[in-house]
């Protein structure tokens, strides 16, 4: 059976995902395309080798629609022969790319592949896909009599059921930032973040390197005075048990941006000359209640760990997506996880949530990590909409 590795990962450095963002004025099918563009120029590949290109996007209406996946690499110069599809598995879209791209090379249906995801909130906001409808039909008006919510009122249930208080929170968001801005400060992100040429605000071409969203001078004084984000009359009456502590500070910000990475067989590794970074361990992907929806990681976990025959204490690095603090403290409190191997170079309340590109985004960060630290085997688990997760464990190489 082949095994599925990892050859490159990139991403582009985080934009603010709002107009004025560093990467607001570029389109999302060109910030894809540019990541694709340089994972087969960066390992001198000829593109028409790849077998498929694999992509997540979350919004997929307006600039993001039909297909971006197949959009971006033809903007990106490859062969017409070269197919793609694009998936939606909410925030953890292109990490379930990474799945169907690791689990086809193991199947011996790819010999290389792309799995890779692209989001831009600034110029295709949350909810726009919706077009103003609702999604929900009568059988889930009757399965859930009393409605579902949306996520940050989950991440308010989940602050409530595992008794975090505010102050935890906000430290815990102030370490992202202080971890990110040390990693940046370090050069740590120099092998992961693709420089990509783009128009500023006032109209000038700049090069782009930074994570927009790092704030280094973020402290947990600072954050203790924003206000809650949820608050409601009607939710506060249905969940009294919430103490509304969500905030901007404690959540990760909106956030344009792109990442992607090069899966093949060892065998095609082999064959071209490259040498494997990383291999794909164990995957999986688990359902949870979607009225707490941002709990899923925590099954997901305990099937990835169980299918891989590891503990938690084996695992040197785990990369918990920060969509709401809440997520990755809770996480770590059900496997007491070792708080120093949670997101050490900053996670997305710092580095930004491009929804549809953070899997491969974390996994950038991940394999890095591992390959700075000398450490062997790292897991990745994405809170998804809806109540559902993906979980992923590679090892270096």
């Amino acid at each position: 059976m082949p095994e599925a590795v990892i050859v490159d990962v990139v991403r582009l450095a985080s934009g603010k995902g709002k107009p004025g963002g560093a990467l607001s004025e570029t389109k999302p099918v060109e910030l894809l395309a540019h990541v694709l563009r340089a994972l087969v120029e960066r390992n001198d590949l000829d593109p028409a080798r790849v077998d498929d290109v694999i992509g997540g996007c979350v919004g997929q209406a307006g600039e993001q629609a039909l297909n971006i996946s197949r959009t971006a690499l033809l903007s990106a110069g490859f062969p017409e022969s070269v197919p793609a599809t694009t998936v939606d598995r909410q925030c953890g879209s292109s990490q379930q790319a990474a799945h169907f791209a690791a689990q086809g090379v193991i199947a011996g249906a790819y010999d290389m592949v792309i799995a890779a995801g692209v989001e831009s909130m600034s110029r295709v906001p949350m909810g726009f896909s919706t077009a103003g409808q609702s999604p929900y039909g009568p059988s889930i008006a009757a399965r859930y009599p009393d409605g579902l919510v949306g996520q940050g009122i989950s991440a308010e249930l989940i602050t409530a059921k595992w008794k975090l208080e505010r102050e935890a929170l906000d430290a815990f968001a102030a370490q992202s930032h202080q971890r990110a801005a040390q990693a940046a400060a370090d050069g740590f992100f120099g092998r992961e973040i693709l420089p990509i040429d783009v128009v500023d605000a006032d109209g000038n071409r700049v090069t782009h390197t930074v994570d927009e969203t790092v704030r280094a001078t973020t402290t947990t004084e600072g954050l203790a005075g924003l206000k809650p984000s949820f608050y409601s009359e009607q939710y506060a009456q249905r969940f009294p048990e919430i103490g509304w502590h969500i905030t901007p500070g404690n959540s990760s910000p909106l956030t344009d941006g792109a990442s992607g990475a090069l899966i093949m067989s060892d065998a095609m590794a082999s064959t071209l000359g490259l040498t494997p970074r990383a291999r794909f361990h164990s995957f999986s992907v688990a359902g949870d209640d979607p009225v707490f929806m941002l709990t899923a990681p925590i099954p997901a976990t305990h099937k990835v760990l169980a299918r891989a025959g590891l503990s938690i204490d084996d695992i040197d690095a785990y990369e918990v997506n920060e969509a709401f603090a809440p997520v990755p403290l809770a996480w770590a409190h059900e496997f007491g996880a070792d708080p120093a191997k949670l997101n050490p170079r900053g996670g997305a309340i710092a580095l930004g949530h491009a929804l549809g590109s953070s899997g491969t985004r974390l996994l950038s960060t991940l394999v890095n990590h591992l390959e700075a630290t000398g450490g062997r085997y790292g897991l990745q688990t994405m809170c998804e909409g809806a109540g559902m997760a993906n979980a992923t464990i590679i090892e270096r190489i």
